[in-house]
């Protein structure tokens, strides 16, 4: 097995938990991690960066300083001294080609194995043109990928962050109206993984035997309609909500008169709930017999009740 040299690139939501989680299960593989973060935050003095690097210096990864908005040429350089590279840059970055300038520098460094930032939902189902255009790039980097056959790739299809489900600008739960909004419909389903299943999931895929190569690979919290959201809302508030359906038209209308806006698009892609599900059963966690977090579980733990429902 030919990872003997990990580099991690960000340190992020995401990112943290797979930096805990391959660090864990590196010490038993014989494996280095350096985790790839800006000097301004290496050096920064503000509280929660100061103790995410003292976290990351407690688990033994090493840290290298340098900027992804580098020259490529620069990546190479950097990108060549390891064996395999997980990206979890997130889409701060925006379109625009970064993760093609990524995946580029991956291939030209000569890197053997690449987990590219394609954290998320299925990109080929839901095809070119969608509503949300960062997904097109995320298709060139599959295709790029596919293309070749020096570097091996694993892709991680994750769903949505379980967290997105509860929170107000996603439009889904109103804890002040007692209001559960279906996206497209009652019965339309979405996949949910929490960060920290997604970082154990990763690391568990990163070091499985026999190798996993040129795959993509389906991990899934809980797989869930909104009706069934509302089920669960209902239960651990104790309260009775009103189901509201945003249809097709209602999503589309709203980003056409709002094109640019980030939460219409994924509340659109959504809606529509091609690409964005996928049984439970046929997960790699649940095959494996890996316990994950429902969203039932993530709502009960994380979410103070007696707090959000106004009575």
């Amino acid at each position: 097995m030919e990872n003997k040299s990990v580099l991690i690139l960000g340190a992020g939501e995401l990112g943290l938990p797979v930096i805990r989680n391959m660090a864990q299960k590196a010490k038993n593989n014989n494996t280095t991690i350096t985790v790839l973060l800006r000097q301004a935050t290496i050096e920064s003095e503000e509280v929660e960066k100061k103790r995410m690097i003292d976290e990351l210096k407690a688990l033994d990864v090493k840290l290298l300083s340098a900027d992804l908005s580098a020259p490529s040429s620069e990546l190479v350089s950097i990108f060549k001294n390891f064996d395999a590279i997980v990206s979890c840059t997130g889409y701060g970055t925006g379109a625009g080609g970064f993760q093609i300038k990524l995946v580029n520098a991956v291939l030209e460094a000569g890197v053997k194995r690449y987990f590219p930032w394609q954290f998320g939902v299925d990109f080929e189902i839901i095809g070119r043109g969608s509503a949300q255009d960062l997904f097109d790039e995320q298709l060139d980097v599959r295709e790029i990928l596919q293309a070749q056959t020096a570097t091996k790739w694993v892709v991680i299809s994750t769903g949505l962050f379980t967290s997105y489900l509860f929170q107000p600008f996603f439009g889904v739960v109103d804890f002040d109206k007692k209001v559960v909004n279906a996206l497209g419909s009652l019965d339309t389903a979405v996949t949910v993984t929490t960060p920290d299943d997604i970082g154990m999931l990763t690391a568990e895929i990163f070091f499985e035997e026999p190798e996993i190569e040129n795959s993509i690979v389906y991990i899934a919290g809980d797989t869930i309609t909104y009706g069934q959201l509302g089920d669960v809302v209902e239960s651990l508030s104790g309260q009775k909500f009103e189901r509201t359906v945003s249809d097709l038209d209602e999503l589309a209308n709203d980003l056409k008169n709002d094109p640019t806006n980030f939460v219409y698009k994924y509340r659109s892609i959504f809606g529509h709930g091609r690409g964005v599900s996928w049984n439970f059963n046929k997960s790699f966690n649940a095959k494996k017999g890996i316990k994950t977090t429902s969203a039932k579980e993530w709502a009960q733990k994380n979410i103070d009740w007696s707090a959000s429902i106004k009575i």
